[in-house]
């Protein structure tokens, strides 16, 4: 069985990290999309379960496709589930650097790989941050998230 890890912090969730699921979900017989806890971002606007929960919700139509979390290094929970390859997503020719880095220290750590799949050019804008900031000035960002998403951040900025 042919096992992707799809990582992130996912705070909040967004259609560019669907798309790449969706499109890992192709490729692979399962994905595991796994939510962080990366102090390096901050304190974050959703908990794990909460992220946990919009994950599920937003990824139930994939059933090759399971959701988890975690804190401890990458290559670990690849380990642990049985991944032979880190699926991550490029919006830009600045997202490359650092993500080829993380991806050359965990091969060198673990010998798993990294697949970079780019993202459609209608969501290579789309930042969890910028997500963030919106929705927090009361914007809508409801075209640009999943349901269960879109609900949680209205209800979070009421």
């Amino acid at each position: 069985m042919r096992v992707a890890l799809f990582p992130g912090s996912f705070d909040p969730f967004h259609n560019g990290h669907l798309e790449i699921v969706e499109s890992a979900a192709r490729v692979f017989d399962q994905v595991v999309v796994a939510a962080l806890a990366n102090p390096q971002k901050g304190v974050p606007l959703f908990s794990l379960d909460e992220r946990r929960q919009m994950l599920e919700e937003s990824l139930q139509h994939l059933d090759t496709v399971r959701v988890e979390t975690f804190s401890s290094l990458v290559v670990d929970l690849a380990r642990e589930v049985g991944a032979t390859v880190i699926v991550k997503g490029l919006r830009a020719v600045s997202d490359f650097e650092n993500e080829m880095q993380m991806a050359q220290m965990n091969e060198q750590l673990s010998g798993i790989v990294t697949l970079f799949v780019p993202s459609h050019s209608a969501h290579s804008f789309v930042a969890s941050k910028l997500l963030r900031e919106v929705a927090r000035l009361g914007g809508d960002v409801s075209p640009l998230v999943p349901k269960p998403v879109a609900a949680r951040l209205e209800e979070r900025f009421r």
